[in-house]
């Protein structure tokens, strides 16, 4: 599967395309006004990890004929100086499955844990490459 993200800022003016596949999505985020945008990648690194967790846990649930009411993640850690990578990042999960026992719910949340691909690509690393690019004048 293919996944791919583009963001093209004219100052105040995001346009932001992500795909999976031919599915191709337009996501609203303003710009700034002295350029860039309003959300930094930190804020969205945790929540693409909360979104993959929470996607993962629908996911997984139906597997095990799971009806979810609802799910809550919250994900939170720390940016040092620039540069640095980010560290101590820990994350908070409810899922309300009615009709579940809690014992259920935890073994379904234990076993997003271990699938859950975004926290799976950041806990084993992946190589990042600047692709060849250059300045257009």
């Amino acid at each position: 599967m293919h996944i791919s993200a583009k963001l093209t800022n004219r100052k105040e003016e995001n346009t932001i395309t992500v795909a999976t596949g031919n599915n191709e999505k337009i996501v609203s985020i303003p710009g700034k006004s002295q350029g860039g945008s309003s959300i930094n990648g930190g804020e969205l690194l945790f929540l693409s990890l909360a979104t993959c967790f929470c996607n993962d846990v629908y996911r997984e649930a139906a597997r095990r004929n799971m009806e979810i009411s609802s799910v809550d993640v919250v994900v939170s850690g720390e940016f040092g100086a620039e540069g640095e990578p980010a560290s101590n990042i820990t994350y908070k999960v409810s899922v309300v499955a009615p009709g579940h026992p809690d014992a259920e719910v935890t073994a379904l949340i234990r076993h997003v844990d271990g699938v859950a691909e975004v926290h799976n690509t950041l806990r084993q690393g992946v190589t990042v490459s600047l692709a060849d690019g250059g300045v257009t004048s």
